[in-house]
Order: structure tokens, then sequence, then C-alpha cells
């Protein structure tokens, strides 16, 4: 496959314009759906060890394939899904489309057998998944991986820099993979990239991807995880999203930026991407609950991922702890979504303000409870003020997103201090982290 079209590179360190730039419509919707759902399932689903277990196991390509033939998809419900997204408060879904192991959930039109119509499934679960999204208004995203270990098993490619004698071969079949999800599925929202950290040294050929998505889907999301190692680090000029996996997201400066990068946290609900039927340490909604209340502070989405049964069902626990986060979002999405981080005002401990035009909503983290002491832990009676700086316009109300209870203030506007009398939960109620709606004049 041929794929005509080029990309400037630009030079980082030459920009002379030190303002902040403007970002792109698609990232700046991008930046609006603040938090998605992340799917990674695929045939290692079916050994419950998570999706590196192929290489973990150093299971070969003849024996790991035969696992297609018990890929059934038979609890797969891609409504069910979307659903369960929508009601836990995200507005997107990344999906494996493929990952590591080679096989895709979608029809490569001969490109491979070794793909979901080819399974006892029978049919494009891409195609399911991208309907299921639409008829929810969820955003669709596909992740795909760019290394495969049905080309190159032995982990140690590409041997030179060049990427090796096959490296080309296989990136043709890459890109034309990723030409197949640009063209047979509608708009989307984006593709999510991975796997270029394990060979940084490799001739990617990013500019022909690029433009081959950009020439098919000019208005989604380009995102390719730079990994563990370097998180929140700028990639290719077209990217348009910088990746914090497995790690809180911090606040960029964009000044001298040529293009305004979105961020994005993606993070498992225990220590596996795909299912780990023996980790038992899963997330609690509290925390994720903070870690998105986190994320938002510093500008950045964040995407939580689940992991389906063999068969693509959502286990119980992830699904039961993501409805009870939805609860949360339900009282103060409104915080969550458009609102943007005020760097500029800063608040003690782990409290912040987020900001949406003549509103500013205070974050309050380790409020207590107001209740008898008999009953109550680390309950408090007494409201207990919560200074900030950096609020230059003149407070007019506050009061609590929750319940109908306004909250007192006290403001010296010309130097920009203020403290909020940030009163506790009532008995019977613990929201982890709670929001005040600040009006300014």
């Amino acid at each position: 496959m041929v794929c005509n079209g080029s990309i400037k590179n630009y030079n980082f360190m030459s920009i002379k314009n030190k303002g902040i730039p403007a970002p792109l419509p698609r990232i700046a919707r991008f930046e609006e759906l603040g938090y998605g759902m992340f799917i990674h399932w695929g045939l290692y689903s079916q050994l419950g060890s998570g999706e590196w277990v192929m290489v973990q196991r150093g299971i070969p390509s003849a024996e790991y394939n035969r696992l297609l033939q018990s890929f059934t998809a038979d609890d797969f419900d891609a409504r069910a899904w979307a659903r369960l997204a929508k009601a836990a408060g995200m507005r997107y879904i990344t999906l494996t489309t493929r990952h590591h192991e080679g096989f895709s959930l979608y029809d490569t039109h001969g490109l491979s057998c070794f793909d979901a119509p080819h399974s006892p499934a029978g049919r494009d679960l891409v195609a399911e998944f991208v309907q299921a999204c639409n008829e929810e208004e969820i955003v669709p995203f596909f992740y795909h991986t760019t290394i495969d270990w049905q080309w190159f098993t032995d982990m140690t490619w590409p041997p030179a820099p060049d990427g090796g004698p096959n490296f080309a071969e296989y990136l043709d079949y890459l890109h034309a993979s990723v030409e197949v999800l640009c063209t047979q599925y509608g708009p989307i929202g984006g593709l999510w990239f991975d796997g270029n950290w394990a060979h940084p040294d490799a001739d990617w050929r990013e500019d022909r991807l690029y433009a081959l998505i950009r020439r098919h889907q000019p208005e989604a999301m380009i995102i390719n995880n730079t990994g563990l190692d370097f998180r929140g680090a700028k990639g290719h000029p077209e990217i348009d999203s910088t990746t914090f996996e497995q790690g809180l997201p911090t606040m960029p400066d964009r000044r001298g930026w040529p293009k305004y990068l979105a961020g994005e946290m993606c993070q498992t609900m225990n220590a596996h991407w795909g299912l780990g039927d023996k980790d038992l340490n899963y997330l609690s909604p509290a925390q994720i609950i903070e870690n998105l209340c986190l994320s938002r502070k510093a500008g950045a989405n964040y995407l939580l991922n689940v992991g389906p049964t063999a068969q693509g069902g959502i286990p119980a626990y992830e699904a039961a702890a993501l409805r009870r986060v939805g609860d949360w979002v339900r009282i103060f999405g409104g915080a969550i979504y458009t609102a943007k981080p005020v760097p500029e005002i800063r608040c003690a401990g782990q409290d912040f303000v987020l900001k949406a035009g003549s509103k500013h909503y205070y974050f309050a983290f380790n409020l207590p409870i107001k209740g008898n002491e008999h009953v109550t832990v680390g309950g408090s009676s007494r409201p207990g003020l919560r200074a900030f700086s950096g609020l230059k316009a003149e407070l007019r109300s506050a009061r609590w997103l929750d319940v109908e209870e306004k909250l007192a203030w006290t403001q010296d506007a010309t130097r920009g201090i203020a403290a909020l009398d940030c009163t506790p939960y009532p008995y019977g109620t613990q929201l982890v982290v709670r929001v005040a709606e600040l009006e300014t004049v």
C-alpha cells in the first residue's frame, strides 16, 4: 500500500512566539469529553492473566493462536458496554481493536485471517461497538497496537535502526490495517496507538501513517502512547494529546508550543490492562473519583480501563464501581466536563479551582462529617475555612452543588486572597470530593 502526503516537521526549539496556542477544534472537543472508558479485550482474556500473557509465559504463536477457535464473544453486548459508560458519566470509549497479540476485533478485509470474523464469533465486533456508541451518544475511539507479536515474536525487533529486513513490509500491513479502521466505520473520535516506545530508534514512518488518518478522518484525535517512562512527552507534530500511563498528569507550560496539546491519563482498575482472574487489588470508587478530579485539575482527560471476561462480559465489581462513580458525576459533572484549570489560583492541600465562564468551582478534599462523636469517624460539628489565593474577581455567592446550602466566605480581592467556609458533610453523606460553585462579579 502506498500512502501519499507529507507532514511538516516542526523545530520545537526555534519557536519565537512565547504565547499559548489556541487548541484546534478537535482538541477542544476532546478536552470537554473529560472522562472515558478504556477496554482491553482480546484472545488473552481467555487466559485471565493480563494482556501480555503470550510473552510473559513464552507461549509459541502456534499454541497461542489456538485461542482463536474458542473465541465466541457469547457475552459481548456492545450496547451494554456503551450504557455502562454512560451510567458512569464517561463520554467516550477507547477499544483495543488490535493489541500486541496481533488478533483484530474487526474485519481486516483480507489483510489477515487472524480476526474476529474468522473466529467462532463470526462477525465484526468493532462494527457493533461503533453502532452501540453512536446509539448511546458515546464517542468511539480505536486503540491499535503498533507492535505485533505475530510478526516479531522474539520481542527483540527491530534488530537495527532501520527496523530490520521485514519492518517495511510490516509497516505496510500496519498502515493498511489502520486505513480499514479509518474507512469502514464512519466518523470516529480518534486513533490511540501503542508500541512505538518499545523501539524508539526505529523509523515508524509516522508521516505516512498520520497523513493517511488526516485524509480519511480529518477531525479524529491522533494519540500515540509514550509509555511509563516518558509520561507527558511530546512527539510527532500531528499528535494531538500527551499521555500519562498509570500516573497522575501534571499541568504543562504550553508557552511557546507550536501546537496546543491535550493531556490524558490512562489507568487500570487493578494491576492488569486485560482480565486478571487472580488480581484482587482493585481501585475503590473513592480512588477513581479522586483520580478523575486530579486529572481535571491538570486539564487532562481520565481514561479508566476495564478488562472484559473471556467472551466479553464486564466483571461485576468493575461495573458496580463505575456506576457508583457515575452517581458522583451526575452531581458534579457540570464542573468536570467544561471547566478549565486556573493555575494562578492556589489552594492548600489537594484542593483546587476550575473555571467555566464567570463561575469558579472549588474542589474540596477530606471534608469531615457532622455527626454524633460516638458514631462519626473523623467527624466535626464545626465548619472549616479553606484559604486560597489568586482570585482577583470579586465573589458574589458560594454554594455546594450537591445541596442548596449557601456558604460564607471572606475575601480581599485587591490582594487576591479569600477563604471559603467549607461546611462538613451532613451525617449520611460522604462524597469523597465536594464541589462548591463560586459566582463572581
